[in-house]
C-alpha cells in the first residue's frame, strides 16, 4: 500500500519525539508499504516566526512572512528526514519548491492549484520514504506561499490524492474523533468510524482533530483518512477511519463541536435593496475570509439588520471592510462582539428523527443559555451563545444526546 503520513507541530516538538516518529515511518516502511510523510513546523515556530517578523516590520508584506514561515516546515523536514536515514531506511526531504506544488499568488491564504508528482513518484519506486512541508506552495514567479492555518493536514490530503495513496493517516496529539471535547465533556467518548459528511461538519463546528478544507478535499476526492494519535505521543492504533457514508442512521446525534474563536459582527439598518447583501460579503470573499453563520432579520420601518459570525484572528480586517461597505450603502452602525462561541449536534441520525433542533433548544433554556444566532443542516444544528456558557453547553447537550442514549 502507498500511506500519506501528517504529522503535526506536537508530534514533532523536539527531537525526542522527531525520534518516535522516524521509528514509526520506519516500521511501516518496513512492513512493505510506500510512505509518504508530510509535516508541520515544530510547535510554536510558527507563532515565534511570526511574532519576529512582525517585530522586525510592523507591517511586514504578506510575500516575505511566506518567505519566512516556509522555513518552519523546512526544519521539521529536514529533521525528520534525518532521523530517518539514522534509523537506517534512506529518506528525502522536499520542500514546495523542489517537487513543485503549485498555488494562486494570495499569500498567507493561496489555494492550491496543482502537483506535478514526476519527483515523488521516482524516489518511491527507489526505495525511499519521501519528507515532505506541508501548508507551503510556490506561485507562478517562484515565491514561497503559505495555505493558512491547518493547511498541512489539506497538503497531506491533496498529495494523497494525486499520489492516489491507500489511506492518509492525520497524526495529532488526540486520538482521533471524540462525540465531544473530552476537555469540555469527561464523558465524552472516541468515535470508531465516521462519514466524511459527518466528519465535514464537526471541523466546521469547531473540532480540531482535522482542517475542515482538507476534510473537504477528502470527500470530494474519496480520499480514505485514518484520524490517530501521534506514536510520539502515546499512540493509539484504533484512531477514527473516515470513508464513504455508514450506516449509522440509529444514532441520532453523534457529536457535539465547540468552536470559541468566532466573533460576530451586525450591521444595523440594512436598505432593503435587491443585491445589498452582496455588497457586504463579496469585499470579505475578495479577502479570503470565510463567513460562517448569517441571519437577517426584517424591521418595521423595511430596513434589515445582518449579523455573521467569522474567526476571530479575521475580525480586524473584516471589521474594515464591513464598515466601508456599511458606509457606501448608506447603513446603519457596526456592532462588535468578539466574546462569542459555536455550539453544534451533528449526526447522519438526524435525517429520520424528528425535533432534534427544538430538543436541542430546550435543553439550553432549561439550563439558562440564551441563543443569539441559529443555522441549521441536514445532519446539524448550530447556535451561537456567549462564550461564557460554552463548556457548560457543550455538557448538557452531550449528558442530553448521547450519554443518556
Amino acid at each position: 500500500m502507498l500511506i500519506v503520513q501528517k504529522y503535526g507541530g506536537t508530534s514533532v516538538a523536539n527531537p525526542d519525539r522527531i525520534k518516535k516518529v522516524a521509528r514509526h515511518v520506519a516500521d511501516t516502511f518496513r512492513n512493505g508499504h510506500k510512505v509518504v510523510v508530510v509535516v508541520s513546523a515544530m510547535a510554536g515556530e510558527t507563532d515565534r516566526l511570526l511574532k519576529l517578523g512582525h517585530e522586525t516590520g510592523e507591517a511586514a508584506a504578506e510575500r516575505e512572512l511566506d518567505a519566512l514561515l516556509a522555513t518552519g516546515e523546512q526544519a521539521s523536514a529536514a529533521l525528520v528526514a534525518i532521523a530517518i536515514n539514522n534509523a537506517g531506511v534512506p529518506a528525502v526531504s522536499l520542500n514546495a519548491m523542489q517537487i513543485p506544488i503549485v498555488t494562486d499568488s494570495c499569500h498567507q491564504r493561496a489555494r492550491m492549484k496543482y502537483i506535478i508528482t514526476d519527483k515523488i513518484n521516482k524516489l518511491l519506486s527507489s526505495g525511499h520514504i519521501v519528507i515532505i512541508t506541508g501548508f507551503q506552495g510556490v506561485d507562478d514567479s517562484g515565491d514561497f506561499t503559505t495555505i493558512g492555518r491547518g493547511g498541512s493536514d489539506t497538503s497531506a490530503v491533496a498529495i494523497a490524492k494525486v499520489l492516489n495513496a491507500d489511506w492518509c493517516e492525520i497524526y495529532s496529539d488526540v486520538e482521533g474523533l471524540y462525540s465531544a471535547d473530552p476537555n469540555a465533556c469527561p464523558k465524552a467518548v472516541k468515535i470508531e468510524r465516521a462519514s466524511y459528511e459527518e466528519l465535514l461538519e464537526t471541523a466546521g463546528a469547531g473540532a480540531k482533530v482535522v482542517h475542515m478544507h482538507a476534510v473537504e478535499l477528502a470527500a470530494r476526492h474519496n480520499v480514505f483518512l485514518h484520524l490517530k494519535k501521534s506514536p510520539s505521543l502515546g499512540a493509539d492504533a484504533a484512531g477514527t477511519k473516515i470513508t464513504q457514508d455508514i450506516n449509522m442512521e440509529d444514532v441520532m446525534v453523534s457529536t457535539v463541536a465547540q468552536t470559541l474563536n468566532e466573533a460576530k459582527l451586525s450591521v444595523e439598518k440594512v436598505p432593503n435593496k435587491v443585491g445589498i447583501a452582496a455588497r457586504i460579503f463579496e469585499p470579505l470573499a475578495r479577502a479570503n475570509i470565510n463567513v460562517d453563520m448569517i441571519v437577517q432579520n426584517v424591521a418595521k420601518d423595511g430596513t434589515s439588520a445582518i449579523s455573521f459570525t467569522i474567526a476571530k484572528q479575521d475580525l480586524k480586517k473584516a471589521m474594515q471592510l464591513t464598515e466601508a461597505a456599511a458606509r457606501e450603502m448608506g447603513a446603519g452602525k457596526v456592532e462588535v462582539s468578539g466574546d462569542v462561541a459555536k455550539i453544534s449536534i451533528i449526526g447522519v441520525g438526524m435525517r429520520s428523527h424528528a425535533g432534534v433542533a427544538a430538543r436541542m433548544f430546550e435543553t439550553l433554556a432549561r439550563h439558562g443559555i440564551d441563543i443569539q444566532m441559529i443555522s441549521t443542516s441536514e445532519i446539524k444544528v448550530s447556535v451561537v451563545i456567549d462564550s461564557k456558557h460554552a463548556s457548560k453547553a457543550v455538557s448538557v447537550l452531550h449528558e442530553a444526546f448521547i450519554s443518556s442514549a
